[in-house]
């Protein structure tokens, strides 16, 4: 079921479609140059799809189907379409021996038939995956804090880039951006879902990065969902708060709500792995290639996340629907909704 479409009042594109499809390359040239020399990533080549049972795909939520298919040469062995490339990035940095301080990145393409229809959610999924080596000593709050803001800074050159292009899209990230524990923002909204306090905090900040994401709240209710077995959202950190990992969500001055544009964090060690798949129940996953690997210490420590490349397209380029900036399969009352109101999808 399609979410109802949101129309900004008077909607209309800043950029004509042979503009759009200029300035996307633009935005996708200029930040994946900023991101890999700000972390020190370099691009390597990733699968589309990958064996199952294998514990290398990304399960998200724990709920969505992949999309799969036999493979005739290989005795119809089951493939899956990846949903992101979370473990198999760290097994990449082991097997391309990264040194400490580095890291890889790679452009992420997927399907996931069961995203519902709205104007930034598609069945396509486009977004940069990378992956840095860390130490153990870096596996604190302080070194995430310093990662954020590193991704930060390439977000706001970035933004000031397509001005000098396109002069009618103004800046409007600020400066800094802001760090808030899901906790505290259940403690300051505590009348308000999950969703609806980010709404507030990016409203009333700009740019924020939503720390703990994963595991329990005060009132025994999750921030959002996540796999057990890539970031760590168990390991407590300061005032008795928990979680290595969060979420990048920007104002966005055309939707007028909060926009997430990276699910990231310090990925789980063998202590943290073990633990996050107690509570969720399913311990049998050790087993697993992957986790396996990650257990026998093979695998190096790091810190990564994925960064959508059609949302930020969309926000750079003020525009109202993420059709604008990707070609997808839509609904045809959906198409047509959006041409009634100056929407013109790709």
């Amino acid at each position: 079921m399609s979410k109802p479409l949101i129309v900004p009042p008077k909607y209309k594109s800043l950029l004509d479609l042979n503009q759009t499809e200029k300035a996307i390359k633009l935005v996708k040239d200029t930040f994946q140059q900023q991101l890999s020399a700000e972390l020190h990533l370099r691009r390597v080549t990733a699968p589309l799809f990958v064996l199952k049972g294998t514990g290398i795909n990304d399960d998200l939520n724990g709920t969505e189907r992949k999309v799969n298919f036999p493979i005739k040469d290989m005795d119809e062995s089951v493939a899956e379409v990846v949903n992101s490339l979370a473990k198999w990035k760290r097994m990449a940095l082991a097997d391309y021996c990264i040194p400490h301080g580095n890291g890889i990145y790679t452009d992420m393409n997927a399907i996931r038939p069961d995203e519902e229809f709205s104007n930034i959610h598609s069945l396509y999924v486009d977004q940069w995956d990378w992956e840095r080596v860390i130490a153990e000593k870096d596996r604190n709050l302080d070194f995430l804090k310093y990662i954020v803001r590193k991704i930060y800074e390439a977000l706001k050159r970035t933004e000031y880039v397509v001005y000098e292009n396109y002069t009618t899209i103004k800046p409007v990230l600020p400066h800094d951006i802001t760090f808030l524990h899901s906790e505290q923002l259940l403690a300051e909204y505590p009348h308000l879902e999950p969703r609806e306090r980010e709404y507030e905090a990016a409203k009333k900040y700009g740019a924020i990065f939503v720390i703990g994401i994963g595991g329990l709240l005060s009132n025994g209710e999750q921030h959002d969902g996540r796999a057990p077995d890539y970031d760590d959202w168990t390991t407590t950190t300061l005032n008795g708060y928990r979680g290595l990992n969060g979420d990048i969500i920007l104002w966005n001055p055309v939707l007028e709500t909060a926009f997430e544009i990276s699910s990231m964090g310090i990925r789980v060690d063998k202590d943290a792995l073990l633990k996050q798949l107690e509570i969720c129940g399913m311990p049998e996953r050790a087993e697993m290639q992957f986790h396996k690997r990650l257990i026998s210490g093979e695998l190096p420590l790091s810190v990564g996340g994925g960064i959508g490349q059609s949302r930020i397209c969309m926000f750079y380029l003020r525009k109202a629907h993420i059709g604008e900036v990707q070609s997808s399969i839509w609904p045809p009352e959906l198409l047509e909704q959006c041409r009634t109101n100056n929407i013109f999808l790709l």
